[in-house]
């Protein structure tokens, strides 16, 4: 999509769809609704006068009104999108409005629209509080780059129903400047195009995106964006005695892939400054081993690569924003099948760390690539250490698909990440991950097993195996299982892979930039 971000008064803005935001700004509980629009156009607000009298628009969250020809506008349609009520207006509804512009456009056959920017004169001082128009103009680009895309890439009767333009409309004012929205927007631009990516690889069918095809893949990605890559295979596990890694991946005839991504910050790295690890799942599909999955729903193991691709797209919003902070990338990739040559319960492997783990359950094996991935993170100078992967079924019972999981060793660390949630608005709840669940992973003839001992809190236990791998080094897991994938279209979003953590992720790793 062809994003752009013009100065200019919005009714004299010629296009075949422009749409407007809306609040519900009645208060009291049985307030009855009193739908206001964030924009102070006499032309707009003429427009919709009657519509917003009527009773008939609430300004609910994803609810939207059409009007043809609007008297006054350039424009051929004036979409109205609701944003729910003023007083809880958020990011999160900015960058949901957006989408539900762009969302609303496609059916319609319009492959071109524009956006009105909220205005700060229709808010409140006391609504502005948490919505700075730089933090706005950024949601704004990224729900509406993020909407956009179906992920219908392998149907032969593939209707293209893109949204080709999106002109978002800005005025300037006293709290709205122009170099604040426009900053705004061109990190918007940077973060989506960085989520999209990761969404593309993680829709990719396990016949198509192997381990050495995302090992190519993100290394074109460095190439583009100039960041040093490496992909490394067989020969390199079996060097640094990566035997929690090989276990997993000696089952396929596909090989592995370790792929290093390395960021270096313009102008060096300032004695002491902290650098940045981060590390992600790259099962490119999942049967689960000698411990086979059952056949319902198997197919979707192919997005076993979640946490892997949201590091890859982390790595590419991270070389064009630019953090002055070092950043280290690695991504362990393998398939994980039930070879005659597969690793199998009862096995004991030797990790790159010396450490022992008896296997349980071949179908935790994304704990075991991870475990070297961390450890060797550290042995490249990594301070801090981030992980994403879609490892445990029991996080998904214990949050559904609202909230990803996270855990951590540190609390400093663990609060950084949580204040960048405020911006990325991806929603994930800490679990605990203490010493307590530590005998659950306790083994008779090794010195951790893979699995915990019951099945009771599975999402801890795993990160406990883990933790023992992150050691005393800062530490955030993010289990990213239930919420990788979106089982349904939404009014902003559509089926398919989220690209979750990847927001999240670079605003942690912007914290640190000093």
């Amino acid at each position: 999509m062809d994003t752009k971000l013009l100065f200019q008064d919005a009714t004299g803005f010629s296009t075949p769809m422009l749409a407007v935001f809306a609040v519900d700004i009645a208060t009291g509980k049985d307030a009855d609704a009193l739908p206001a629009l964030l924009s102070t156009s006499d032309a707009v607000t003429s427009a919709t006068e009657k519509v917003m009298a009527s009773g008939e628009f609430k300004a609910t969250l994803g609810e939207t009104v059409l009007l043809h020809a609007p008297n006054g506008l350039k424009a051929e349609r004036l979409l109205i999108v609701g944003l729910g009520k003023a007083k809880s207006l958020s990011m999160d509804e900015i960058r949901k409005g957006a989408g539900i512009a762009v969302r609303a456009a496609k059916p319609l056959g319009v492959r071109e629209i524009a956006i009105a920017f909220p205005e700060d004169q229709a808010l409140s001082d006391e609504h502005l509080e948490n919505l700075p128009c730089l933090l706005m103009s950024r949601e704004l680009v990224e729900g509406a780059e993020v909407a956009e895309i179906d992920y219908d890439t392998y149907r032969s009767d593939r209707k293209d129903r893109s949204v080709r333009a999106l002109t978002v409309i800005a005025k300037e004012s006293e709290k709205s400047t122009r170099a604040e929205i426009q900053e705004g927007f061109e990190v918007g631009l940077i973060v989506a195009g960085a989520q999209n990516f990761t969404r593309s690889l993680v829709n990719e069918p396990g016949n198509v995106l192997t381990p050495t095809v995302l090992g190519e893949r993100a290394a074109a990605m460095c190439r583009e964006v100039g960041l040093k890559c490496e992909v490394y295979s067989t020969k390199k596990l079996h060097e640094l005695k990566m035997g929690a890694f090989w276990a997993v991946a000696k089952g396929s005839s596909e090989p592995p892939a370790l792929i290093v991504m390395t960021y270096e910050p313009e102008g060096g790295v300032a004695k002491g400054a902290p650098v940045m690890g981060l590390v992600g799942k790259g099962i490119t599909f999942d049967t689960g081993g000698i411990s086979i999955k059952p056949a319902d729903g198997m197919e979707k193991m192919k997005y076993d690569m979640a946490g892997a691709g949201a590091m890859i797209g982390a790595m590419r919003a991270i070389a064009q924003l630019k953090p002055k902070v070092k950043v280290i990338g690695v991504v362990c990739s393998a398939e994980n099948m039930p070879d005659g040559a597969a690793f199998k319960p009862g096995d004991v492997v030797t990790t790159m760390s010396g450490k022992t783990i008896e296997i349980v359950n071949t179908d935790a094996e994304g704990r075991l690539v991870l475990a070297d991935g961390l450890h060797y993170a550290k042995t490249l100078g990594c301070t801090h250490l981030i992980n994403a992967a879609t490892l445990t079924g029991a996080c998904v019972v214990a949050l559904g698909l609202v909230n990803a999981g996270l855990f951590s060793n540190d609390d400093a660390t663990c609060e950084k990440f949580q204040d960048g949630l405020k911006v990325s608005g991806e929603k994930f709840w800490r679990l605990p991950c203490t010493d307590d669940y530590k005998d659950q992973i306790k083994s008779q003839i090794a010195d951790m097993r893979n699995t915990g001992k019951t099945r009771f809190g599975g999402a801890t236990t795993a990160a406990m195996l883990l933790k023992e791998f992150a050691g005393d080094t800062p530490w955030v897991h993010l289990d990213i299982a239930g919420c990788a994938w979106n089982e349904e279209n939404t009014p902003w979003l559509p089926y398919g892979p989220s690209g979750i953590a990847v927001r999240s992720i670079v605003e942690w790793v912007r914290s640190y930039s000093a």
